[in-house]
């Protein structure tokens, strides 16, 4: 398979390409903007028989990547068979604290960029046997859920990941692609740490990363559009 994680570099998307590493099938392409923490990722996996391909890549520059990163792409792919929308960013301050650029910046890399992403990569995706895009969101980004003080711009950017991707469902429902968001609870991240510091989460980031490869692997034979809750707690 063809795959493409962006934040790799930390957290459950470090873990998800390490994973996904483990089958000689499997054609991964990395990305974050840290290219420091992506070169310590291919090392890491240099036993690995999976094939990795690691990309540099700011996605808050939104304008960049319709242009440069979607080049780096068609250089080494011609087909994708499995896009995962894991990076995010994370603004923890009271909403009266809240400016413009915050707000920005939460929407152009947990909500715009996958929208640019998935737009500019849909001819790659058509050409696979049984693509499938899955958005990581975030249970702070599901109606009826716990919400917490702070969070406002992460949580509300993470609910609209989810409903592009009920729409994205509906506009595209003829062809083999299969568009979900899994809603994640707490899970022992660098983020987590930053949101609610000496909260110990029930999961590490490995064990969130083995169901999140085995859903992105299996999951489009069985859901289309939907938001599913992946949690052990609030939050």
């Amino acid at each position: 398979m063809k795959i493409i994680v962006t934040g790799a570099s930390r957290g459950i998307g470090y873990e998800l390409v390490r994973l996904l590493a483990q089958d000689s099938s499997h054609h991964i392409m990395a990305v974050s903007r840290n290219a420091g923490r992506l070169a310590d990722l291919k090392q890491d996996c240099k036993d690995h028989p999976g094939k990795i391909l690691v990309q540099p890549f700011d996605l808050e520059m939104l304008e960049d990547i319709p242009v440069r990163f979607l080049a780096a792409v068609q250089e080494h792919f011609d087909s994708l068979d499995i896009l995962v929308n894991n990076a995010g960013l994370l603004v923890n301050k009271p909403f009266e604290e809240l400016d413009l650029k915050d707000l920005k910046r939460s929407l152009a890399v947990n909500y715009l960029a996958p929208v640019v992403l998935i737009q500019g990569l849909l001819p790659l995706l058509l050409k696979a046997q049984k693509p499938h895009v899955i958005n990581i969101s975030s249970m702070g980004g599901v109606q009826g859920s716990v919400k917490f003080p702070g969070l406002c711009a992460y949580s509300s950017s993470k609910a609209a990941l989810g409903v592009m991707t009920e729409c994205m469902a509906a506009e595209f429902k003829e062809s083999r692609i299969r568009f979900n968001t899994l809603a994640l609870g707490s899970v022992q991240t660098e983020m987590l740490a930053a949101a609610f510091p000496g909260y110990k989460a029930p999961l590490d980031p490995g064990e969130m990363a083995a169901f999140i490869k085995d859903f992105a692997e299996k999951g489009g034979t069985y859901f289309n559009g939907k938001i599913i809750p992946v949690s052990l707690s609030s939050p």
